[in-house]
């Protein structure tokens, strides 16, 4: 496709700048460096099985980690023509899966179209919940919603503790998050032997990565059965990556330099066969291409002389591309690695 990034007109593009330029400086090791030390550059895609839409940044919640910059205040909306044409799209390729976010995603007045739409294409959809917005007026309709569309949902619990959701997610965030995860166990959800799917999201509170996913998974689920008697399917482990809100909380605490440094001292080669960027193809709220969520907030947008949108591009094209890189990719390669799916290795 002979895609470049074009990014000097691109305010957005200052932030990939400086932590090229924070790399540099702390290890000597900027990301393109490191892979093709390892033998593993030019990161290339496999094939697409995700298609992930962010319909916005419009959320009920401001979290200090949010690489989105999301809130109440946000006005980017996707509009009804722009999914429109990202169904369209998606009618004309064999992408099985449709994963949608934000933002809160279903505060778009597109959310509920889409799901449909996806569902009527006979693909899965999933949808990256933040809970609280089950409770938010005229959103009672959600969790029946879901149901009847056997939505797969990815929820937001950074902790089963109410002291660590509440700092990083806002006061009272917990107790809304038990009442929404009550409510959807009540349904059906996550139940050991049933269909609809109920997955957790973990991400720490502070500059540090998580720890192993399999051993806090077992430690979630005893202690949200115990104490609520909540049950769910998989817990997902996510680095903070170095953007967005996440990155100012850094800088503003001095600690910006201190995490690139453990991001890359933790690369680990064997997480590069399962990032999400080789099976996903990212779409903003104006319906542009991506890599990842993460390239989209960086304004790492496809270009090939002009932007590219979803509707523009060959399905046939999006195997064995390459994709667009930074050192932001140090957080998704640290460690046991980060994905939508959670850690890698």
């Amino acid at each position: 496709m002979g895609l470049t990034l074009v990014s000097r007109n691109n305010p957005l593009a200052s932030s990939q700048e400086q932590l090229h330029r924070l790399a540099l400086t702390t290890a000597c090791a900027p990301f393109e460096t490191t892979m093709a030390q390892a033998g593993l550059a030019p990161l290339h895609a496999t094939g697409i099985t995700v298609l992930q839409i962010n319909v916005g940044k419009l959320c009920n919640q401001t979290c200090r980690h949010c690489h989105v910059d999301a809130g109440p205040e946000r006005r980017e909306q996707m509009t009804r023509a722009t999914a429109e044409l990202c169904m369209n799209a998606l009618a004309q390729s064999a992408i099985p899966t449709v994963d949608i976010t934000g933002g809160a995603p279903e505060l778009n007045a597109n959310f509920r179209w889409l799901v449909e739409q996806a569902r009527a294409l006979g693909r899965q959809v999933m949808d990256r919940c933040n809970l609280t917005v089950l409770f938010e007026p005229g959103m009672e309709y959600l969790p029946e919603f879901f149901k009847l569309n056997e939505v797969e949902l990815v929820c937001s619990l950074p902790c089963y503790s109410e002291e660590n959701v509440d700092k990083q997610r806002g006061k009272g965030t917990f107790d809304a998050s038990i009442r929404a995860l009550q409510l959807l166990n009540e349904i059906g959800y996550g139940q050991i032997d049933g269909d609809l799917v109920l997955n957790l999201v973990y991400n720490p509170v502070g500059a540090f990565l998580p720890p192993s996913q399999k051993e806090l998974e077992v430690d979630y689920k005893r202690e949200l059965e115990k104490q609520f008697g909540i049950m769910f399917n998989k817990l997902y482990a996510l680095s903070n990556l170095p953007i967005g809100r996440f990155a100012s909380y850094l800088r503003r605490s001095g600690r910006l330099e201190e995490y690139m440094q453990l991001l890359i001292h933790a690369f680990n080669p064997a997480t590069i066969s399962g990032l999400m960027c080789r099976n996903t193809i990212n779409v903003g709220w104006r319906g542009e291409v991506y890599d990842c969520d993460f390239n989209q907030q960086l304004g790492m947008q496809w270009n090939n002389g002009k932007p590219i949108f979803l509707w523009d591009i060959n399905p046939d094209s999006l195997e064995n591309r390459e994709i667009m890189t930074g050192d932001h990719c140090f957080g998704c390669t640290a460690g046991a690695g980060s994905s939508c799916g959670g850690a890698i290795v």
